[in-house]
């Protein structure tokens, strides 16, 4: 029988793909963590946009952060005895069309947008932010000389991108209307 709970984390360790033990603050658990975070918001997005063009889209790039994810929980310094899924230059290519074709319907954007109007276009910028977060922390391990593949920072800052498109896209669709920053002067 296949149990969830292994007991080995009980005291803040953890270990990485290719068995290396980690403790759970380690910078590589927090970038998967956080891609894990983002992954389940545009699961919530997918769930609340009802629309079965961008439920296709979502469900490939839920797919390509669990690959995201395999690669930040790999200990690039061991070797991994299973296959694990790459990320190709396609995947970011990808997001670029997709964003390119969203933006040919969508209104100019004339001032800052500010997040609103429609539940899953709100998500969708929770999402964002959460994208963000997890570009950040892939910087963060860049600068702590922890080997990352410069695709993967590629990816998650055209998916931020995507990400922002695709809650206008929403708010389009569904006729909310987008909510125009006025700076208070």
């Amino acid at each position: 029988m296949f149990r969830i709970y292994t007991k080995t984390g009980d005291k803040g360790g953890t270990s990485l793909i290719g068995g290396v033990r980690v403790p759970k603050s380690h910078i590589r658990i927090e970038s998967y963590g956080t891609v894990d975070e983002l992954n389940s918001y545009i699961g919530m997005v997918n769930d609340m946009a009802g629309n079965e063009k961008i439920s296709e889209w979502l469900r490939e790039i839920q797919d390509r952060l669990f690959t995201v994810g395999s690669v930040l929980a790999t200990d690039p310094g061991k070797e991994v005895k299973m296959k694990l899924p790459d990320l190709h230059d396609t995947d970011v290519t990808w997001l670029e069309q997709q964003i390119d074709s969203m933006n040919e319907v969508l209104p100019e954007m004339r001032s800052f947008i500010l997040p609103g109007g429609n539940l899953a276009s709100s998500t969708c910028h929770v999402a964002r932010c959460v994208c963000r977060r997890a570009e950040r922390i892939c910087v963060a391990m860049q600068e702590q000389n922890e080997e990352i593949p410069p695709i993967v920072l590629q990816y998650l800052n055209r998916l931020s991108d995507f990400l922002f498109v695709l809650s206008r896209y929403i708010s389009h669709i569904n006729n909310a209307g987008e909510i125009p920053w006025r700076a208070r002067v």
